[in-house]
Order: structure tokens, then C-alpha cells, then sequence
């Protein structure tokens, strides 16, 4: 029998969501016995006022109450088939169960625009070397037929590990061997990788450079050849028996909307100044709510995020800002994300980390936890309550915790 974990807990949150329209919510009776002494929700190290977090809790459970009961009347009438575990959106059963392949994709001025991103259904930002830069992992479903994927850059530590969360495959050009090569090697993870010193099993037909661009910013792959090395090294199609959805979403065709929730439809995850070590400043990082289609429209570098093949500006139903405890490990620069939360089910002095989720032009201040490598990262309101995603696109920022106070809200 599985040994239960949180990852349990995230598939029967999403699963009674689905099957019912309730709101996830975490309770003494949806905690196994094993785990039932976590501290679900760690708001202290996060809020400056109890007073405050009580009020702010207190109009959050408000407004999800409203949704909650709107949902539940809607929901006998509505026939709800498979959806997606990445956007909530309805598929085929097979799409459903077929893993997603992510792509480590340059983020440099130089290597942008980049080709086929608005296809992805959930992209990571996080900063890389010395934090004057982000790089990107673009989750794509549906990747086998797409004709051109770039521009890739190399693994970091930290970016596999967040994989792992969606059992994705995972494509890569190049790693920072040190930290990150014993784990690509090993068999936790599905690895596609350029042949390139400290991979002991390169995928040295998957990938090409354009003459379009120069190098390092031109390496590129197409689904048929990530597929061809997936069929090579008999990497699994579909996910396996230890994966567990990471997100909660509102029902198919349906909007939640945290009524009396902050406003946001301005952020910046690195502010608004250049030159600022926080990855995202350089890049100009920012994201704009339009509330005619209810999504978040991306910009940086002064101008729209575009995909190079359609010219579309990328645009997402969901932001969130994860914060992280970081450092740097060596003199070059290269960074060190805990991912992981630093939580243990055996410590009830452990602590979640802070969250910011954006959706519907709202802010929802909310705790992420993770237990462990195979368990996703998950997403806990001050009430509770398993935050609820409006259906569509994720991106993601991992944000450093130093620089907290840079990001801006408005």
C-alpha cells in the first residue's frame, strides 16, 4: 500500500473539488494519522499584526463561502469529464494522463524572444548566476507535435526539483555539473540532456543550433526528437503511480473571485528599479491584469513577453510569487533555492514559507509547504483552505526571501 503523505492530501483536495465544487479544505479529517501532527498552515513568520491576519482571514473565508455555494449550486447541472492537472481545463482522458515535458529556456535579452512558450500551460521564473538575470522552465502538454522549442539553456538544481513536483520530463543544454549533475544522472529523473561534459547519458540527436541566432542562445528542439530519446531511453509516456496533482482549480468554465481580496493588477517581482540583485529587476520582470479576459499579460525588458513563432504576448489566468530561503554557493555566482519549504512532518516546530497568489485581478496571501522530493509543493490560505486557481495558465517566480521587500503590488 502507498505510504500517505501531503501528496495524498493535494489529490484528495483537488478530487473532492472536482467531483463536488467544495473549496479544499485541510482539516483534522482530511490529514491521514501519519501526517496529522503538521502544522498545516504557518502564518507567523509572514503576518506583523494578529489582529489584521484575523480580519484578512476572516473576509478571505467570505468570499470563498460565496464561490463555494455558487459552485455547489451549478455543480449538479454541469457534467464535468477529465481535466488537466496543469490548467483545470477539460481533455481527453489520454491527454490527461500523458506527462508534460519541461524545457529550461533562455531568458537573456539576447535569447529572446523565445519559440513556442505560449504554448506552455505553466512556466517557472527564478534568478540564476549572481541573481542578475531569470532563467525559465516552460511546462508544455501536447509537446510531441510542436515543430520548435527554444531557445534552451542549461539545468539548475533548484529548477529539477520543481519538475519533479509535475513528474514532468525534463529537457535540458547543459548543467551546473557540481550541484546539479549527481541528480540528473540519477534515476530520479527522466533526463534529457545535450551531450555535454557530466552527463553520463546524453540525448545526442535531440537537439540543434539555429544559424539564426548566435550561440549560446540558439539551441532548439522539436517534440518528434524529444520523443524519439524519451523512446530511447523507455521513459514513461504517462505519469506514474506517484504522482499527485499540485494545484486546485475552480470548476471547468467557471471564475472564482476573491470579491473582498486585495486589489492587484500591477506586479513587479522585482520592482520597478533596474540593477537591483534580485534576478528580476534587470529582466523588468513585470505582469498586467486585464479584466475584460481575466488574465495577466506579461512584459519585460520594456516591452510585450512575445513568442517568436506567433508573435502572441504571453498571458496567464494565475500568478504566484513563492518565496524561498536562498544563498549563494560559490564564487561564481551560482544560487541555491529551497524548494522544498524546509518542512518536516516530525517537527512541529517547522514553519511554511510565504506565498502571494494572484487570480481574477486579486492578491490571496496564502503558505506553501512540501514534504518531500515526490510530493508537490501546495498552496494553503490563512483559513485553511487549499487556495483555488481560476482555470488556464500558471507562472510562476521564486522569489529570494532577502528580497521580499523589493517586489511591488499594485
Amino acid at each position: 500500500m502507498k505510504k500517505w503523505s501531503v501528496l495524498c492530501l493535494a489529490a484528495f483536495l483537488t478530487a473532492s473539488l472536482c467531483a463536488c465544487g467544495a473549496k479544499g479544505t485541510v482539516t483534522k479529517e482530511t490529514v491521514p494519522a501519519e501526517i496529522e501532527s503538521i502544522e498545516v498552515v504557518e502564518t507567523a513568520a509572514v503576518e506583523e499584526n494578529a489582529e489584521e491576519t484575523a480580519e484578512a482571514a476572516e473576509t478571505e473565508e467570505v468570499s470563498e463561502e460565496a464561490v463555494q455555494e455558487e459552485q455547489q449550486e451549478q455543480a449538479p447541472a454541469q457534467q464535468v469529464g477529465p481535466v488537466s492537472f496543469l490548467t483545470g481545463l477539460e481533455c481527453t482522458e489520454e491527454e490527461r494522463n500523458a506527462r508534460p515535458l519541461a524545457v529550461m529556456l533562455n531568458n537573456i535579452k539576447a535569447g529572446c524572444p523565445q519559440s513556442g512558450i505560449a504554448q506552455a500551460s505553466v512556466i517557472y521564473e527564478a534568478p540564476v548566476e549572481k541573481a542578475d538575470i531569470t532563467r525559465l522552465m516552460a511546462l508544455f502538454e501536447n509537446w510531441q507535435d510542436m515543430d520548435h522549442i527554444g531557445y534552451i539553456r542549461s539545468s539548475r538544481d533548484y529548477f529539477v526539483y520543481c519538475a519533479l513536483e509535475f513528474d514532468a520530463i525534463y529537457a535540458h543544454f547543459g548543467q551546473a555539473t557540481p550541484y546539479v549533475g549527481d541528480l540528473l544522472n540519477s534515476d530520479a529523473v527522466d533526463n534529457i540532456s545535450g551531450a555535454v561534459a557530466g552527463i553520463d547519458r546524453p540525448a545526442s540527436k535531440a537537439y540543434m543550433r539555429t544559424d539564426e541566432r548566435k550561440a549560446p542562445h540558439n539551441v532548439y528542439t522539436t517534440g518528434q526528437d524529444v520523443l524519439d530519446a524519451v523512446n530511447k531511453f523507455e521513459y514513461s509516456l504517462t505519469y506514474h503511480d506517484t504522482h499527485s496533482q499540485k494545484f486546485i482549480f475552480a470548476l471547468p468554465g467557471k471564475r472564482i473571485s476573491y470579491d473582498n481580496g486585495t486589489d492587484a493588477t500591477v506586479l513587479y517581482p522585482g520592482g520597478k528599479e533596474k540593477g537591483v540583485p534580485n534576478g528580476f529587476s534587470n529582466v523588468q520582470s513585470r505582469f498586467e491584469y486585464n479584466p475584460e479576459d481575466g488574465k495577466y499579460y506579461r512584459y519585460q525588458y520594456g516591452d510585450k513577453h512575445i513568442d517568436e513563432q506567433t508573435g502572441e504576448q504571453l498571458a496567464f489566468d494565475n500568478v504566484i510569487f513563492q518565496y524561498c530561503d536562498g544563498e549563494f554557493r560559490d564564487d561564481n555566482g551560482y544560487m541555491a533555492f529551497n524548494v522544498h519549504g524546509g518542512f518536516n512532518p516530525g517537527d512541529s516546530e517547522s514553519q511554511s514559507y510565504r506565498a502571494q497568489i494572484f487570480t481574477g485581478g486579486k492578491m490571496v496571501e496564502a503558505s506553501w509547504f512540501r514534504v518531500n522530493n515526490e510530493s508537490p509543493a501546495i498552496y494553503v490560505g490563512k483559513d485553511g483552505n487549499g487556495v483555488i486557481l481560476n482555470p488556464g495558465k500558471t507562472w510562476i517566480c521564486l522569489i529570494w526571501n532577502d528580497h521580499a521587500d523589493d517586489v511591488v503590488i499594485e
